[in-house]
């Protein structure tokens, strides 16, 4: 997989980059309508869903954590809250997530985020060669090996898909 730098990239790019980790960058149109952006993405770049992963926060205990799980799937709450060694957990509200990690909603990457929170990768990315994650914006994926997303995001790896 090629390294690709673009003028203009996103901080989960430059990430990438500056780290030295090989990755490929897809870019596809993005459908406003579209009622849910990871399988729009898997859809439009003619993925295996399983191979896409989203990344959504939650507030577990107080403090915001990310979990990254396949579009496929859904995020086990209770799983999350246990993989960080919280009780409980609820999504996080929609606009603390697009404050807190510097991106807007369908297209928060687990790379590059605004400040560095708690991360669990659900266990099935090390299923895959390559994954597929957010590059910082609706429209553009992130295509690069799970242990180096693991790596860079400083993920713990826990099954969290439900």
């Amino acid at each position: 997989m090629a390294k690709r730098k673009q003028s203009g990239g996103t901080p989960a790019t430059t990430a990438l980059a500056a780290a030295g980790v090989a990755f490929t960058v897809h870019e596809y149109a993005h459908d406003a309508r579209a009622a849910s952006y990871g399988e729009e993405a898997a859809e439009a770049m003619g993925i295996d869903p399983a191979q896409v992963f989203k990344t959504l926060l939650a507030d577990v205990d107080g403090r915001l954590v990310v979990g990254v799980v396949p579009v496929s799937g859904q995020l086990d709450l209770k799983a999350l809250a246990r993989a960080v060694d919280g009780r409980k957990a609820a999504m996080a509200d929609p606009q603390v997530a697009e404050r807190a990690t510097g991106y807007v909603l369908g297209g928060i990457s687990p790379l590059g985020q605004r400040k560095a929170h708690p991360t669990v990768v659900d266990a099935t990315a090390l299923d895959h060669e390559t994954v597929f994650v957010s590059a910082g914006r609706r429209g553009l994926e992130i295509e690069l090996n799970p242990a180096e997303l693991v790596r860079m995001s400083a993920a713990r790896v826990a099954p969290i898909r439900r």
